[in-house]
């Protein structure tokens, strides 16, 4: 039965979206491995032939970086791993595009920091471009942009920007290779640990399976894999991770082949909208609600209200995104609020027709409108 789940996803999705690990791409001397580059090229102009789009997250430009400038290891200070980043990308995006041109195509580098998600605009920006590249014979090719990339403006890892870059797209499958075969029932070198091939419904005690390990180039392990499996799963993608140092990995996945583990995609595609709201942007705020505004948002497909709205974590503008908890802590969806921090401060617990005595107006009956809101649960 697995076997022919496998094959229903793979043959549903009109996107690929593939995340290639650091150490996929490198050697042990910090090279890049080009005969491995050139398999998986030559992979992907086979996924393209099928009719499908391709979309590449590529980690390795540090790695790239540090044997071209001769470093020991990987730099601890920003400036010095920034100088790497800097120095492998042109070399890295190099090895691609000579790869790619021998099949008819050209690489599209898209360099991105969490702001190009954070704000409205350069998200629709950033799906635009890439809805346009597909037009040409191109592949988009996406990193972090590590040469500028601060604390604040971080991913964390290139895992965290491929499930981002996922949510992008439409009928997606996000292949995520590393150099582990998949997710076990325990440490992968233990006799007594099992590869799960197939895992059906999401479950929060999935990451007590992993550990938090990573590879000594790279900076995501299998927590951090984890994490974007669940954003992909939860707005109705399907999620495989395999080994990417496995012979025609990406052509016999596509061929069917029981590589990896596949997670099945949660219920009902979110729509684009709801996917940048509750799963892209990061919220600036907490707001907490009673248990009848829980009802009305969880069980009823309401907005939320005033009255409902009991205290606030942080400060915000109109027109930001907030994260929405309910009385126990639970976060149970996020929206574009509809007030700034204090307004809303003033008008909690509120009936929507005190609001005018208390501002003067009221622009809005509802704090979040049920539009602009994805539930969780």
């Amino acid at each position: 039965m697995s076997a022919e789940l496998r094959r229903r996803v793979i043959a549903a999705a009109k996107t690929i979206v593939i995340k290639v690990g650091t150490s996929v791409l490198s050697r042990e001397n910090d090279t890049l491995n080009v005969e491995r580059i050139q398999s998986l090229v030559e992979q992907v102009h086979a996924i393209r032939q099928s009719g499908r789009k391709v979309v590449i997250v590529t980690s390795g430009a540090v790695g790239a970086g540090i044997g071209l400038l001769g470093l020991p290891g990987r730099p601890r200070d920003l400036p010095h791993l920034q100088a790497a980043a800097a120095t492998g990308q042109a070399h890295l995006m190099r090895v691609y595009n000579d790869q790619l041109e021998t099949h008819g195509y050209h690489a599209a580098q898209l360099l991105l920091t969490a702001n190009d998600f954070r704000t409205r605009e350069r998200y629709l920006n950033l799906r635009n471009t890439l809805s346009t590249l597909f037009e040409y014979p191109v592949i988009p090719i996406i990193n972090e942009n590590d040469t500028v990339s601060i604390e604040e403006i971080k991913f964390g890892d290139n895992d965290q920007l491929a499930s981002m870059v996922n949510n992008l797209m439409d009928d997606s499958l996000l292949i995520i290779l590393s150099v582990i075969d998949g997710l076990f029932t325990g440490d992968p070198s233990s006799p007594d640990s099992r590869l799960l091939q197939l895992v059906e419904r999401w479950d929060d005690e999935l990451f007590g399976h992993a550990s938090d390990s990573k590879s000594k180039r790279g900076t995501g392990g299998m927590q951090s894999k984890l994490q974007s499996v669940r954003r992909a799963t939860e707005v109705g993608d399907s999620v495989i991770i395999a080994n990417g140092c496995t012979e025609n990995i990406l052509s016999r996945i596509m061929a069917g082949e029981e590589l990896g583990t596949l997670f099945l995609a949660q219920d009902e595609p979110v729509p684009a909208w709801k996917r940048w709201i509750g799963y892209t942007v990061a919220p600036k705020a907490r707001l907490h609600v009673d248990h009848g505004a829980r009802k009305a948002l969880v069980k009823d497909g309401r907005s939320l209200l005033a009255i409902g709205v009991t205290r606030l974590e942080g400060e915000f503008d109109e027109g930001d995104v907030v994260a929405i908890h309910d009385p126990d802590g639970l976060e149970i969806g996020r929206g574009i609020i509809n007030y700034n921090s204090k307004e809303t401060l003033m008008i909690r617990g509120r009936r929507t027709e005190e609001i005018a005595a208390l501002l003067g107006t009221v622009p809005y009956d509802e704090v979040v409108h049920r539009d602009n809101l994805a539930v969780f649960v």
